[in-house]
């Protein structure tokens, strides 16, 4: 009888934290009026313009751990683009076209988004150039 209780025990627990678990994994599409995702689509519409305008948003929007992958599949990090913001730009018309924020639990989110650029490519200055990109947002400290 021992025995049999205390399997019961173990079985009760393990689908309690399973259950936790597949809580916590569950995730939902941002709403039209969600001030977290309309802070978030903003702060990278700063991004995507600061290719133009220089505007220091990459300071305040990287953590110091941000690792990114260009278009052309080089990685970089914080310093990196740091550096990048401050060259010289030529490119014009910076924008971003879309953007759409999935949580996932109270602390991650995923951003998938689209912008543009004229003049990013210096072999043809009036090239409209566009990428497409998925950034991962996390809550830590608060913030």
């Amino acid at each position: 009888m021992r025995h049999r209780l205390l399997h019961l025990m173990c079985l009760v627990t393990c689908v309690v934290v399973l259950m936790h678990a597949a809580y916590a994994q569950q995730s939902h599409w941002a709403t039209a009026d969600d001030k977290t995702a309309t802070f978030m689509i903003d702060m990278e519409r700063k991004w995507a313009e600061g290719v133009c305008t220089n505007n220091g948003v990459v300071s305040e929007l990287l953590a110091d751990d941000f690792q990114g992958t260009s278009t052309r599949g080089e990685r970089y990090n914080k310093a990196d683009e740091l550096r990048d913001e401050k060259g010289p730009h030529s490119a014009h018309g910076c924008a971003l076209d879309d953007a759409k924020v999935r949580f996932f639990g109270e602390n991650v989110a995923i951003i998938y988004g689209s912008e543009h650029a004229i003049g990013k490519d210096k072999t043809n200055p009036d090239a409209k150039q566009c990428q497409v990109w998925t950034d991962t947002w996390l809550k830590r400290n608060g913030k």
